[in-house]
């Protein structure tokens, strides 16, 4: 037994012992007859033979430490002491010569005093001693085990095997219902990571609930119950860009603000960023490129090579600033840390803080084509690595080596790109006369080395989802309207929805569901054993970003064309451009928060902005002036 559970064990007898204790007290401190309670006959002591022998003067013999109790004895032995009883005394001649089955006859004695505590303390005795027997011995079929043991052989066993355990005996329920087994259940299942195994009492009770309340989240996925909310930002005009991380979702607009939400809270408030450029000209900013975000920090690059770094845990106001000559074709932020990379022109920079907290260039590289695609591998260690894709070459960036090539092929450009900390995915497009067809390939980042080829597609693959998947699987989206999922493990497909008329734009996927966007606008979910859609929901706009987690799933509807024709964007009446602008949708399926859709948006407004609209009813509705 661990020495936590002997001190727990140690410590609930103690207070079981002071609670007998209190009526024995209460007894030896009454007077008179009347409220002098039973007195129990004193123990005598036996011979070797069976003979009891009285003490001299009418009170019998008791061996030494007797007159201790028994509570002082389980108290001594609960502390951890030594046995109070002293060794047995040599036997007297009288007790030797007793013959065999023959006892000696008593003398006559007084009534005694007995002790209170003896008859409580047989039962306390007793029960400690089976305690301590059932915990130490475990019947196995014909073998006592130890419990250590038992627990270690019952920790491979499920959830569903540990019930039935549980209904053999009394003493295989208390091993199966162990908080040992039901804490490392939980961990194993992703329920409440990062505790430990004292921040709860009852272990297989929190298992429970947390089974209970998935398959809530999963039934209201599937029926679609729950809250939808738009956010919309009137004032940035038309939507650029939209990235989220855990439920914080941040947008760039043509207007140049960069805005935040916070999905998380009832009524999603979130700040406004502030630009390092453009403080004196507020209406000449130019509209933001890409925005990234993490647990930490916010970043966005502009269409004049400007990138902002702002940190959420500071303020509004950007705590770096870099410049790029030209137009910035590709931005990437590591999903834990500090570190941006970003790709201009035939130029590859990484930035992150040094051990002091200043920000400065980390690496700088040169290629030889344009950058499209650039992602940050996780856990990279102290040099950030980076995975670049220019037209047909993918680039492996590593701060302190010179870049790799890790694939080129002449005339097969590379249309999608994302990578895990060990792997990286991209699809490929076969042009010319021996066309193989167009197909996903996956390297090792270790060895550089080709691992598998998947599939083998008329259309061009879209989008590839490898960071989020789950083990062993890989879902794409392609212009020839098909969501494949594949298994790495034997490189076959293991299932093909037909999603979106006008090709796929995003995806994502685990393991149970999966989540599509179409270049239509259409959102599909998708129930990935079954092979069948959920639901759906439509947009006007393409579908460039989706992301989700267990209980939310966030959505985004971006415009390609920035300046609508027939719309000037500089009009004061911002109703007639409603139509052209992006939208994002946030989900919420979990059942113990508030539904943002139960009071109208205009009603839950914090009333800190001089004018704002409101469409869900069909009217420009301003808000109070401040």
């Amino acid at each position: 037994m661990a020495e936590a559970g002997l001190d727990e064990f140690r410590r609930r007898w103690r207070e079981e012992l002071a609670l007998r204790e209190g009526p024995a007290k209460r007894r030896r401190s009454g007077e008179g007859p009347a409220g002098a309670a039973r007195e129990p006959e004193q123990v005598s002591q036996r011979g070797s033979c069976g003979a009891v022998r009285a003490a001299p003067g009418g009170a019998p013999a008791q061996p030494p430490g007797a007159a201790l109790g028994y509570f002082e004895l389980a108290k001594c032995l609960l502390e951890g002491g030594e046995c109070p009883l002293a060794p047995p005394p040599p036997r007297t001649a009288e007790e030797l010569s007793c013959p065999s089955g023959e006892r000696v006859p008593q003398t006559p004695e007084a009534p005694q005093p007995e002790h209170p505590e003896s008859a409580g303390g047989d039962r306390l005795l007793e029960q400690l001693i089976r305690d301590l027997n059932e915990i130490n011995e475990i019947p196995f079929f014909d073998i006592q085990l130890p419990y250590e043991l038992a627990v270690k052989i019952f920790q491979y066993l499920g959830r569903a095997e540990l019930g039935r355990c549980a209904q053999v005996s009394r003493t295989w329920k208390v091993l199966a219902e162990d908080e040992v087994l039901w804490y490392t259940l939980c961990q194993q299942e992703g329920y409440l990571p990062g505790t430990s195994i004292s921040d709860c009492s009852c272990w297989k009770l929190v298992f429970q609930e947390s089974r209970a309340k998935e398959h809530t989240l999963r039934t209201n996925w599937k029926n679609r119950n729950g809250a939808v909310s738009q956010l919309q930002y009137e004032l940035g005009k038309v939507l650029c860009d939209v990235h989220s991380c855990d439920g914080v979702v941040i947008a760039g607009y043509t207007s140049g603000d960069v805005r935040l939400w916070d999905t998380r809270t009832w009524d999603y408030t979130a700040p406004i960023l502030e630009p390092m450029h453009g403080a004196a000209e507020p209406g000449s900013q130019p509209l933001v490129s890409f925005v990234r975000i993490n647990n930490s920090l916010a970043v966005a690059a502009y269409e004049d090579g400007t990138v902002n770094v702002w940190s959420l845990m500071i303020g509004r106001d950007p705590v770096h600033c870099y410049q790029h000559n030209l137009r910035i074709q590709a931005l990437a932020l590591s999903l834990e840390g500090a570190t941006i990379a970003t790709a201009s022109g035939f130029e590859v920079r990484v930035e992150c803080p040094n051990e002091k907290g200043y920000w400065e260039t980390a690496a700088h590289f040169e290629v030889q084509k344009m950058v499209n695609f650039l992602h940050l591998i996780p856990d990279a260690g102290r040099h950030p690595v980076a995975v670049a894709a220019a037209e047909d070459v993918v680039y492996l960036l590593k701060a302190d080596n010179p870049s790799r090539v890790l694939h080129s092929v002449y005339g097969q450009p590379v249309t999608c790109l994302d990578v895990s900390s060990k792997e990286a995915a991209f699809g490929v497009k076969s042009l010319g006369w021996m066309n193989e067809g167009n197909k996903v390939l996956l390297y090792s980042l270790q060895t550089s080395q080709c691992l598998t080829t998947l599939g083998s597609s008329l259309g061009d693959f879209t989008c590839v989802n490898l960071r989020n998947s789950p083990p062993h699987l890989l879902v794409t989206g392609n212009k020839d309207r098909r969501v494949r999922v594949y298994d790495l493990r034997n490189s076959a497909s293991l299932c093909s929805l037909y999603a979106h008329q006008l090709g796929v734009s995003a995806v994502q996927m685990d393991d149970w569901k999966i989540v599509s966007g179409g270049e239509e606008g259409l959102v599909c979910v998708w129930d990935q054993r079954m092979g069948n859609k959920l639901w759906e929901m439509h947009a006007r706009h393409p579908v460039r970003h989706v992301w989700f987690n267990t209980h939310s799933l966030i959505t985004a509807n971006i415009p390609d064309e920035k300046s609508p024709r027939g719309a000037s964007i500089l009009d004061d009446d911002l109703t007639a451009h409603r139509r052209h602008r992006g939208i994002i949708y946030a989900y919420e399926f979990s059942m113990d928060q508030l539904a943002p859709e139960s009071v109208l948006p205009i009603c839950r407004s914090s009333y800190d902005e001089v004018a704002g609209y409101n469409y869900n009813i069909g009217l420009a509705v301003p808000y109070d002036n401040i």
